[in-house]
C-alpha cells in the first residue's frame, strides 16, 4: 500500500510540476530561436526594443526614439511583444 501511494505521489508531482515547466522552457526556446528583424521584444531586465539584427547566439535591439542599439544574448529575451502591466502581473 505504501509503494502505491509513493508511486501516485511521484506521478502527481511529475504531471503538476515537472511536465509544465519543461513545456514552458521548450516554448521559450522556440520563441527565442524564431526571432526576426522587426519583432518587438522585452528582455529579462525589462528593456523593450525592436530587433535590428539576429546572430547565432545574440540579437541587436534598438530602443527608444534616440535609436540606441544594444546587443543581448538570446537567453536574455523574456517575451516577444511589449509587455504591459496587465501581462507582467500574470
Amino acid at each position: 500500500m505504501t509503494i502505491i501511494m509513493l508511486v501516485v505521489m511521484i506521478a502527481i508531482f511529475y504531471f503538476m510540476l515537472i511536465r509544465p515547466e519543461n513545456k514552458r522552457k521548450k516554448e521559450a526556446e522556440e520563441m527565442r530561436s524564431n526571432l526576426q528583424v522587426g519583432d518587438v521584444i522585452t528582455s529579462i531586465g525589462g528593456i523593450v526594443g525592436t530587433v535590428c539584427a539576429v546572430k547565432e547566439n545574440t540579437i541587436v535591439i534598438e530602443t527608444g526614439a534616440d535609436r540606441v542599439r544594444i546587443e543581448f544574448t538570446k537567453w536574455a529575451v523574456s517575451s516577444k511583444g511589449a509587455q504591459t502591466t496587465e501581462t507582467a502581473a500574470k
